[in-house]
């Protein structure tokens, strides 16, 4: 799965998995019916934001350090600047 977006700093959308602190990692169950986890990143191994990531499982309260499959998918949330502009 390849997943796009635009990372602070950078005006064109770029392809790839990549994530910042505090976005959500979404992964698909590894069997039909199974729910698949999610988690939040705590830590990113490459300034870029590339794989591997540290991430928080919700489901047990472990971090884990993981390389995302294709069946990952990171939800990526405003910066906290970008939410206090919104608001005024």
């Amino acid at each position: 799965m390849t997943a796009t977006g635009t990372r602070k700093g950078e005006g064109k959308p770029r392809a790839g998995l990549w994530a910042h602190i505090g976005d959500r990692l979404i992964v698909g169950g590894a069997t039909v019916g199974d729910e698949g986890r999610d988690g939040e990143i705590v830590g990113l191994h490459h300034v870029d934001g590339t794989p591997p990531f540290d991430v928080r499982w919700s489901d047990t309260g472990r971090v884990t350090m993981v390389f995302p499959g294709p069946d990952a998918r990171v939800h990526h949330f405003p910066s906290h600047d970008t939410r206090a502009a919104r608001r005024s």
